[in-house]
C-alpha cells in the first residue's frame, strides 16, 4: 500500500465508490417504467477506468453477468468516442462489441472532474423489446442477428446534455412499445446523473489524487486476494462437459468442453473442444463467455471484492471456431441468459473435483425466458410481457439446495404475479414448487417451480428461450441430476409441446389458452443412499417426493404413518449395495 493511504481511508473510499454504484442502481430501479427493471432488477450500474474501461466498482444489486461484459462494452465506447464533451452519453447494444444480447442496452457517459475525464459511468438495462421477429426479442428460431432486433453501435444519444431527437426517433420507430420504453430510457439516463453527483461529492471530499490511488490499490489487492484463493486449489488439470439442449433450429445438443489447468496462483481455461458455431440463437459472444467464467469464480470465492483485479489471475483462451466465440451475423439472443449459465456449470463441475468442500452440484441453469406480446383490448394498447423464473440450486456439503433461487447469472427475481396480472391480460392459475425436481443426493438439490398462465383477453404470440429440457442440472460426487425444464401449451382441447422442448416462438394464443412451465431442480450432492432417512421422511411429509420416489431414489421405506420403517429401509439399502 502507498504510504499516503491509510487502511481506514482505503476502506472508506472503497465503500464510497460502491455506494455511488448502489445509488445508481436504486435510481434506475425506482424510476423505471418496465416491471422487468423496476421489479425484477434486470439491470446493473458501474464505474469504469477512463483509459481501458476496466471495472472499478459495480452496484451490489446488479447482475453478475454484466461484470465482465460492461467493461468490454465501455472499452469499445472509449475506443470509438470522438469529440467528447461534458454531458455526452453513448448508447450501445451491439453484442459483438462487448455486449450480450440485443435486449441488454448499455449507456456510457464520461465523468468529468476539474475539466478532465476521471472515469466512465455505465449501466445496462434489459429492454422488453428492441424489435425483431418476435415480441421480446427471444427469437428461438433466428438464424441471423438482424432477426433478433435493432442493433446499435456506440452512438451519442446525448450531446452536451441535449437529447438527439433523431437518434431517439430511429430507436423508437423499431420498438413495439415505444411509448412505454421512453420511461426506461430516461430512468437509465437519470441513474448516470445520480452517479455524477455522488462521485463528485466523493472527489470533493477526498481529492481526485487520493481516490485514484485507492482505485489502484483496490485493484492490486483484489488480484492478491483472488490469487490467495486460487492457491488453495491443488495444482492439476480438471475437466468437465456441459450440454445445451439445442440451438432452437437444429435439434442436436451443443457441447461445452471445459478444461482448467491450475498452476500456482493462476487458472487457465480452455474451451476449444466445444461445439462449432450453431445456426440458432445459442451462440455466445466472447464478452459473455469470459464474463460467465468470471461470475463462476466469484460464486466459488464470494469473499473477493469485484473489480478488474479480481480477474487478472484468470486466463481464458479465446475459443475461436466454437459457438462460444460468436461473430457477426450469428444470432445470440440465448447467450447471456442460457449459454452463460451452462459455462458456469462447466466450471463448477470441473473444480468440484478439486475443492468438493466449498463447491456444489449444478443449479437450475436457465433463466426460463418467456415473452408474450399482443394487444390488450382493455387498454387498447400493444404490450410485451417478459419474465424469467427461478429454479433449484445444487446440493452442497453442508446442506440441501435452495428452492426457487434466482439464476446463476444474477440476483434478479421474477416480477410479482400480482404486478404482471395488473399490467397484462393474463391470470396466473398456479405458482408452486415443482415437486420431485430436486436431484437426489446425500444433500438433495433444491426444487424448481411450476407456473400456469391463462390468457384472459385478446390474442398474443408466445415465445420462449429456455434450456435444461433434455439434460437436467448435473449431480456431483454420486448425486443424481435435477429435474428437467418442461413447457406445454394447451389450446382448443389439444396440448402442444415445442419440438425443441423449451425453445419456440410465435405460438398464437388467445382467450382461455393456457401456458404451463416447470423449471429445473438442482443437482444432488453425494450418494443419495447416504441421506439421513429422517430427512427423506421429512421431504415426503412436505410433499416434495412421494413414498414411491423415496424408496426408488433413496432406498428409504416409510410406514403407513409416514415414519421411517428402519427394517425395510435396511433391506432396501442392503439390496442396493449388493447390486453395486
Amino acid at each position: 500500500m502507498s504510504r499516503d493511504i491509510d487502511p481506514v481511508t482505503l476502506a472508506v473510499i472503497q465503500n464510497g465508490l460502491q455506494q455511488v454504484c448502489n445509488e445508481m442502481d436504486l435510481a434506475f430501479q425506482r424510476s423505471a417504467f418496465s416491471p422487468v427493471i423496476a421489479e425484477a432488477m434486470d439491470r446493473s450500474d458501474g464505474i469504469y477506468h477512463r483509459d481501458d474501461g476496466a471495472l472499478i466498482a459495480q452496484g451490489e444489486m446488479g447482475l453478475p453477468i454484466f461484470v465482465g461484459t460492461m467493461q468490454y462494452s465501455t472499452r469499445t465506447v472509449i475506443e470509438r468516442a470522438t469529440n467528447l464533451a461534458p454531458g455526452d452519453l453513448y448508447i450501445v447494444n451491439d453484442p459483438y462489441l462487448g455486449g450480450t444480447h440485443l435486449m441488454d442496452v448499455r449507456m456510457a457517459k464520461p465523468f468529468y472532474y476539474s475539466g478532465e475525464i476521471f472515469c466512465w459511468l455505465s449501466n445496462t438495462g434489459h429492454w422488453r423489446d428492441t424489435g425483431g421477429a418476435v415480441p421480446g426479442g427471444f427469437s428461438a428460431n433466428a438464424t441471423e442477428v438482424e432477426q433478433e432486433g435493432l442493433r446499435l453501435p456506440p452512438v451519442k444519444l446525448y450531446k452536451a446534455d441535449v437529447l438527439d431527437e433523431e437518434i431517439l426517433a430511429i430507436i423508437m420507430s423499431n420498438i413495439r412499445i415505444a411509448d412505454q420504453t421512453i420511461g426506461d430510457i430516461k430512468a437509465q439516463v437519470a441513474a448516470l446523473s445520480v452517479g455524477e453527483k455522488r462521485l463528485t461529492a466523493l472527489l470533493d471530499r477526498y481529492g481526485a489524487r487520493m481516490v485514484e490511488d485507492c482505485i489502484g490499490e483496490m485493484r492490486t489487492r483484489a488480484a492478491q486476494q483472488m490469487r490467495a484463493k486460487i492457491a488453495t486449489i491443488p495444482d492439476g488439470r480438471y475437466e468437465s462437459v456441459a450440454w445445451v439442449d439445442s440451438d432452437g433450429v437444429v435439434d442436436a445438443p451443443l457441447k461445452i468442453d471445459m478444461k482448467i489447468r491450475k498452476e500456482g496462483t493462476e487458472l487457465y481455461f480452455d474451451l476449444s473442444g466445444s461445439s462449432p458455431p450453431c445456426k440458432g440463437p445459442m451462440n455466445s459472444v466472447i464478452a459473455s463467455t469470459r464474463s460467465s467464467i468470471y461470475l463462476a469464480m466469484k460464486h466459488i470465492f464470494p469473499e473477493v471484492p469485484i473489480n478488474a483485479g479480481t480477474y487478472e489471475p484468470l486466463h481464458i483462451a479465446d475459443p475461436e471456431g466454437t459457438f462460444l466465440y460468436a461473430r457477426y451475423p450469428r444470432p445470440v439472443s440465448g447467450c447471456a441468459a442460457e449459454v452463460s449459465q451452462r459455462i458456469a456449470e462447466a466450471v463448477f463441475a470441473a473444480l468440484v473435483q478439486a475443492v468438493p468442500d466449498i463447491l456444489f452440484a449444478a443449479p437450475a441453469g436457465t433463466s426460463g425466458n418467456f415473452a408474450l406480446g399482443g394487444h390488450d383490448p382493455g387498454t387498447d394498447k400493444p404490450y410485451v410481457m417478459y419474465l424469467f423464473t427461478g429454479g433449484g440450486y445444487g446440493g452442497a456439503r453442508d446442506g440441501d439446495g435452495l428452492s426457487n433461487g434466482c439464476s446463476t447469472i444474477g440476483i434478479s427475481t421474477m416480477q410479482p404475479v400480482e404486478v404482471l396480472e395488473q399490467r397484462y391480460p393474463v391470470l396466473f392459475e398456479r405458482f408452486a414448487l415443482s415437486e420431485g425436481s430436486g436431484g437426489p443426493g446425500r444433500q438433495r438439490g433444491g426444487f424448481g417451480v411450476d407456473y400456469t398462465i391463462r390468457i384472459r383477453d385478446g390474442w398474443a404470440r408466445a415465445s420462449m428461450v429456455m434450456d435444461h429440457g433434455r439434460f437436467g442440472p448435473q449431480g456431483v460426487l454420486g448425486g443424481a441430476d435435477g429435474g428437467v425444464n418442461r413447457v406445454a401449451i394447451h389450446r382448443d382441447g389439444a396440448t402442444y409441446v415445442p419440438p425443441h422442448l423449451s425453445k419456440d416462438q410465435d405460438i398464437l394464443v388467445g382467450p382461455g389458452d393456457v401456458i404451463e412451465v416447470s423449471t429445473p431442480g438442482g443437482g444432488g450432492y453425494g450418494d443419495p443412499w447416504q441421506r439421513d432417512p429422517a430427512l427423506v421422511a421429512r421431504d415426503v411429509g412436505r410433499g416434495y417426493y412421494t413414498a414411491e420416489q423415496a424408496a426408488a431414489m433413496y432406498g428409504v421405506a416409510l410406514d403407513g404413518g409416514g415414519a421411517v420403517d428402519a427394517a425395510a429401509t435396511a433391506r432396501l439399502r442392503g439390496r442396493g449395495a449388493a447390486a453395486e
